[in-house]
């Protein structure tokens, strides 16, 4: 519980207050369902559905003040509701980042915050640096499309959004790594967050920039906007770690951004602070030579293909950052751990190795799909997938993209929300120069190609699962259905012995 005055909320430009100067609060609430007793509700707008109109029914289950943009709707309830608080604000979504940060008593500003942005790879890099300050003796966690973890184990907790949660679960969230005893958490910041101001008020201790790439323009509409989305992040960081082999944004960043800045690479000539080079996988994982000023080590760490070398590289910076030296860091890389789902091998019996990468943009299925085929296989199956609550546009490229390339190929749906899956399978099947191929395989749900996948795999064979799944669960119409690919694969090969 915590007493709110109106008239004095820091960082909030408010422009008329009907009722009450001064609430108790019990919790913050963007969704009607989730108000109760002294709840603060805010009347978010987004792209189907307008917070204002569900006002009295936040107020029914026991919503005691109001925040919204709708003056004139505002006004008329608060005649209705005098003993309720009607606060009219000039940007709502601003309004509940920083009033979140204030009602969980700024928690970001008492761990070490690290934002990574990217159009590939912030999954990745969000679990290593996780799992390197954790070697370094740093607990932390971490916050992204795998879920939440704390530096002990993942947590059960539905998140708002596929990505970077609303502002309101994210500061409850590092309230809670800071009560549980962590003193660090690595999230990932996505475009869409950045420009609906979910991290408004952040300032993170570092910024770190992966790659920039054609994305989400079912939102931004255009690259320019998205590009503009992402630079936002670094206006908010007290250091920066950029890849400088990225031809989409590196400059951008280093020609803009004014504070301390280290940049990594894969090529010897860039003349990066951070350089990797060297690079032999194992199927183990990957052996690489680190150069970091004018010192050298050649080390081991248990992660496959060229680009997660990279990755791995941007958390190194961020240790470096931290005050770590390149010996300690050096030292505990052979420990690193990844995240779920990204070139996860999978055990199954016989010779077969199923990999799980949920690689969904065509640059990230290139670059996967280039080392897979560096492993010793027979035939290579690639189970590629439209995502219907995403761009459009990129369908048809992902398969382009894995055409010739694959012996064969099955193309299912990945979150079809509220698109007919047949339409979504056909989008991508556009790509293909030759659709009606014997070696080309549709499924209308992912559980059907992940069944297909592996029924057609044989002794020796890659089968490589690929796309976005989100928090275990397919998105249909609005609903989050249960689903787990590794679960359908142990099923698969239980039932086959």
């Amino acid at each position: 519980m915590m007493t709110i005055r109106f008239d004095q909320l820091k960082g909030v430009v408010v422009k008329q207050i009907h009722g009450p100067n001064e609430q108790m609060v019990s919790n913050l609430a963007f969704h009607s369902g989730r108000a109760s007793a002294s709840s603060l509700f805010f009347s978010i707008k987004g792209d189907k559905e307008d917070g204002h109109h569900y006002i009295e029914d936040a107020i029914s289950t026991g919503a005691s003040a109001i925040i919204g943009e709708n003056a004139v709707q505002l006004t008329r309830l608060s005649e209705s509701y005098p003993s309720c608080t009607f606060v009219v604000v000039e940007d709502v979504r601003s309004a509940m980042a920083h009033m979140a940060k204030h009602f969980y008593n700024y928690a970001d500003e008492q761990i070490a915050t690290i934002g990574i942005t990217g159009t590939n790879g912030k999954t990745t890099v969000a679990a290593y640096v996780r799992s390197l300050m954790k070697l370094l003796g740093v607990p932390s966690g971490s916050i992204g499309t795998t879920g939440i973890w704390s530096s002990r184990e993942k947590w059960t907790y539905k998140k708002s959004t596929p990505t970077t949660p609303e502002a309101i679960d994210l500061h409850q969230i590092f309230r809670d790594l800071k009560e549980a005893g962590d003193e660090a958490a690595a999230m990932e910041v996505s475009s869409i967050a950045l420009a609906q101001k979910r991290v408004e008020g952040i300032m993170f201790d570092i910024g770190i920039h992966t790659n920039f790439s054609e994305e989400h323009l079912e939102y931004h509409k255009t690259i320019d906007h998205y590009k503009a989305s992402k630079m936002k992040l670094f206006e908010q960081s007290r250091q920066a770690v950029v890849n400088l082999d990225d031809e989409g944004m590196a400059m951008d960043l280093i020609n803009s951004y004014t504070g301390p800045i280290l940049t990594y690479s894969l090529k010897p000539e860039s003349e990066a602070d951070l350089i990797g080079t060297g690079i032999e996988v194992t199927e183990e994982g990957s052996m690489f030579t680190i150069q970091y000023r004018d010192k050298t080590f050649r080390v081991f760490t248990p992660v496959f293909g060229t680009y997660n070398i990279a990755n791995v590289l941007s958390a190194i910076a961020v240790a470096l950052l931290q005050g770590y030296t390149i010996e300690e860091v050096a030292a505990v890389l052979p420990e690193l751990q990844g995240p779920e789902g990204r070139f996860q091998i999978i055990d199954v019996p016989g010779r077969t190795k199923v990999i799980l990468d949920y690689a969904h943009t065509p640059v990230a299925l290139d670059r996967l799909v280039e080392e897979v085929k560096k492993m010793k296989h027979g035939r290579l199956i690639v189970m590629i997938a439209g995502i219907g609550i995403r761009d459009f546009g990129k369908m048809p490229k992902m398969a382009a993209t894995i055409e010739g390339r694959a012996d064969e190929i099955i193309v299912t749906v990945d979150h079809p929300g509220y698109h007919d899956p047949q339409t979504i399978v056909d989008e991508v099947m556009k790509g293909f120069k030759d659709p009606g191929a014997a070696n080309i395989h549709p499924a209308l749900t992912r559980k059907e190609g992940v069944r297909s996948s592996l029924k057609l795999g044989q002794a020796g064979d890659i089968i490589l699962l690929t796309s976005g799944c989100i928090n275990n669960a397919q998105i249909v119409r609005g609903e989050e259905i249960p689903h787990s690919d590794e679960h359908i694969i142990h099923e698969h090969y239980l039932q086959s012995n």
